[in-house]
């Protein structure tokens, strides 16, 4: 079987993610990779047959997104060309994590897909949304990506086809401990703002991943240290508890670990606004803002006691299940 395997490039999350179903996919046939977006820090660690820098979110320094920086980076002759040129047809499954020019070349060319990853499981009205809807945002998680098939993936299954979160390998096998010190992953602020909050907290110890941050150093109470897999795997593990986004792969990892977790999602991103939604249903904290409010928070979250685990060994071999269960009744439509 040839598989086309179409992964967003924005964030950090589908490339974890594509690494670790990766191995697996490669067991039923060979594996082209395309990778669409140019807003990562992670390196995908396969080879990568196609390569666009498609459309991405880009963020300010001040916890949101920077409106000016995708408008500029915005390409729509090449989109277009890369619709046309795109091979989809080539291919006897085409997988798409919420990728939009293959989606736009399968339907440019009558070429049936799979919709898979956790962008996928908002077609589902059963999936957590928060107080007030977006109509533009729920307008782009449900139309970004046509596909003939949509199968999702979340904290929670709440719906048949959401499955649970696929979590990295290191992560499903690692002891976790509690080494006093904090991992912050903000990746919609930058150093400046972020140590000057920190540094207000001086009896905590922290480990900031930064996108800024090249190399190791220390300020006072707070670790830079670049956005780094192997480095964020062991920050994790060792954490008393993680402040992030409201992304969906780390506090999914978060989760596993059983780690506690304080949330602030991106500023205009309504995914990450949903993915609060349904961390606060779970009694995890969300903030507007990364501000007074956390500095207030802070010393009664540290003394309470993590709220529970979510075990998400498995989710590997029931992904890749369903994914070929959907792909021998696409070939059998196909067929006939």
């Amino acid at each position: 079987m040839k598989i086309f395997y179409a992964v967003q490039a924005t964030g950090n999350g589908h490339i974890s993610r594509a690494m670790e179903l990766l191995p697996a996919l490669q067991e039923y046939g060979t594996v082209d990779i395309f990778l669409s977006g140019d807003n990562s820090n992670l390196q995908l660690d396969a080879p990568v047959k196609y390569r666009s820098n498609g459309i991405s979110l880009y963020y300010n320094c001040g916890g949101g997104l920077h409106y000016w920086q995708m408008i500029r980076k915005f390409r729509p002759l090449q989109l277009r060309r890369e619709i046309r040129d795109l091979p989809v047809e080539k291919y006897d499954l085409v997988i798409n994590d919420f990728e939009y020019i293959t989606s736009a070349a399968c339907a440019h060319k009558g070429i049936p897909s799979i919709h898979f990853g956790h962008q996928a499981s908002f077609q589902s009205p059963l999936a957590p949304r928060p107080g007030t809807k977006s109509i533009t945002g729920e307008w782009i998680l449900k139309k970004y990506v046509k596909a003939d098939h949509h199968l999702g993936l979340h904290f929670l299954s709440y719906d048949e086809n959401i499955l649970p979160a696929v979590v990295k390998k290191e992560i499903l096998e690692a002891d976790p401990t509690d080494d006093n010190y904090i991992t912050v992953y903000l990746p919609a602020y930058c150093e400046e703002q972020l140590a000057k909050l920190l540094q207000a907290l001086p009896q905590y110890r922290f480990q900031v991943f930064s996108r800024e941050t090249m190399l190791l150093r220390i300020e006072n109470n707070i670790e830079f240290l670049p956005v780094n897999k192997q480095l964020f795997n062991k920050s994790l593990t060792g954490c008393s508890g993680i402040i992030t986004g409201g992304g969906f792969e780390t506090p999914a990892e978060a989760l596993h670990l059983g780690k506690r977790m304080i949330i602030i999602p991106i500023k205009g991103q309504y995914e990450q606004q949903c993915n609060a939604a349904a961390l606060m249903k779970m009694g995890i904290p969300c903030l507007e803002r990364a501000g007074e409010e956390l500095i207030q928070l802070l010393p009664h979250w540290i003394e309470s006691p993590p709220l529970f685990r979510i075990d998400y060994s498995g989710s590997v071999p029931k992904s890749i299940e369903s994914l070929m269960n959907i792909a021998g009744s696409l070939s059998k439509q196909k067929a006939a």
